[in-house]
């Protein structure tokens, strides 16, 4: 059973955070990413045993919406601990556990995570990165695009295909690509997108891996895989609720202080009401957001997928309107560097956009929440 009332101990962690984040607006990312780690937010949701926090995806969440809303958001939370420190923390073998998760808790190592191609888009049945046996080892092969932070992290977390000895079918494995690893190769996409954490293109050409390469089961399949993707949606509804309240802030201290004829515009209802309906926006995907961490930290996958790709949605629509309404608040000055509220006007478009769009979210709804048929 869930619940939405948040402990004292998640309203105390809010609130560190959050200081914390405002604190840090001179500070460059890996700075600030390095302080965040020694401080065990990164790691907050991997085991304590490996020098974790201990915590889960509830926790983690939270502390990347409070870092956002402070407007110090750390896109490689998404990826590092949230999905590949999941995926290795449930499936991994005890040496894989040993070797990433403390450096993966501290902050010291981080891990990129390949899922998207070329030709595949949503569909990830359609994967064309295959990995076949040579001898003890692996020979993986293929391409990925928009694979986030790929120059600073240590290794790639990659989803690749196998081939199933019985049926002759592919079926999704993961393996750990090492940064060096000969035939790994990587080309920067030149994005609008304004962002610390670059985009890249990956080409693997027979890159040759260990057999301790592939985490988990050969034969689990997507199990694994969605092991990694639900929390890639929470953590991904996190990301755009604190940037949501971000720009929220701004537009409300801005119509609070500015004065037109000598009253404040913030006392006009055309421009306090869309900011409250954006505030209402924001908790109401806060809640869902909250739900789905729950129901994945309390073991339940089918559950959370259904809340975390709704969660994701709502949290995309209120970041954009938000983001918007600032903008429009602040007239000419949101488009302003002083005021900081453009450059969000292109990032907010991602939450609607990756891991997943709106319009699959929406199809899995139908599908599986309403029991209606499949048009593909």
């Amino acid at each position: 059973m869930t619940t939405l009332i948040e402990t004292d101990e998640h309203k105390a962690l809010r609130a560190a955070v959050s200081d914390f984040g405002k604190r840090r607006h001179d500070r460059d990312h890996r700075t600030l990413w390095r302080e965040a780690a020694e401080l065990g937010y990164i790691g907050v949701n991997l085991p304590d045993t490996y020098g974790g926090g201990g915590g889960g995806i509830t926790e983690l969440s939270l502390v990347l919406e409070e870092l956002g809303a402070a407007g110090n958001p750390l896109l490689m939370m998404i990826v590092s601990p949230a999905i590949c420190g999941t995926v290795i923390t449930r499936f991994g073998t005890e040496a894989q556990k040993q070797e990433w998760l403390p450096a993966l808790a501290d902050g010291t190592r981080l891990m990129a995570f390949g899922i998207t191609e070329p030709d595949a888009g949503s569909n990830s049945h359609r994967i064309t990165t295959t990995a076949r046996r040579d001898g003890a080892d692996w020979l993986l092969t293929g391409r990925k695009v928009f694979v986030s932070g790929v120059d600073i992290a240590d290794a790639t977390l990659v989803v690749g295909r196998t081939e199933d000895a019985r049926t002759g079918r592919l079926k999704p494995c993961l393996f750990i690509v090492p940064r060096d690893a000969p035939g790994f190769t990587r080309r920067r996409i030149d994005m609008e997108l304004h962002s610390e954490e670059k985009q890249f293109e990956l080409v693997l050409d027979d890159v040759r891996l260990p057999a301790d390469a592939l985490v988990g089961d050969e034969d689990a399949g997507l199990l694994q895989l969605f092991a990694g993707l639900n929390p890639e949606r929470i953590m991904t509804a996190a990301f755009a609720i604190g940037m949501g309240r971000h720009a929220l802030a701004k537009a409300v201290a801005y119509a609070r202080d500015r004065a037109v004829w000598q009253t404040p515009i913030g006392a006009h209802q055309a421009i306090a009401h869309p900011l409250a309906q954006a505030h209402i926006d924001l908790e109401l995907a806060r809640l869902m957001t909250q739900k789905a961490a729950q129901l994945y930290d309390a073991g339940d996958d089918t559950g959370a997928g259904e809340a975390a790709n709704m969660a994701k949605y709502a949290a995309g629509e209120a970041c954009v309107k938000a983001v918007d309404q600032a903008v429009h608040t602040l007239g000419g000055n949101g488009l302003t560097r002083e005021f900081g509220l453009a450059r969000l006007i292109t990032a907010a478009r991602v939450a609607r956009i990756a891991p997943v769009s709106r319009e699959m979210i929406l199809n899995y709804v139908s599908h599986q929440t309403l029991g209606l048929p499949k048009s593909y």
